[in-house]
């Protein structure tokens, strides 16, 4: 799938959309890391590096989205194509 680079920043917002609706929070941190999903005192969190490009944050996001499972979820296809191909 080829994708724009416009496109990421509405892609990064239609991901971050879905985790939230997953109960899931995101957060954007400074520090020497790629970021991913974790467990901060039982709250599920996907952490992003505020220093990476929108095409490695959405890369992120789309495989802690898909670690956490999204397969009864419903999203538009566009959506589900990124996370099963970035993911």
């Amino acid at each position: 799938m080829k994708i724009k680079e416009k496109e990421f920043e509405n892609i990064l917002a239609d991901l971050k959309a879905l985790a939230e609706e997953m109960g899931i929070k995101v957060r954007y941190e400074l520090g020497d890391f790629k970021g991913g999903y974790c467990l901060l005192k039982s709250s599920r969190v996907v952490v992003l590096n505020k220093r990476s490009n929108l095409q490695r944050k959405v890369i992120t996001l789309s495989t802690a989205l898909k670690e956490l499972g999204v397969d009864e979820i419903y999203m538009p296809p566009k959506i589900r194509e990124i996370i099963d191909e970035m993911g």
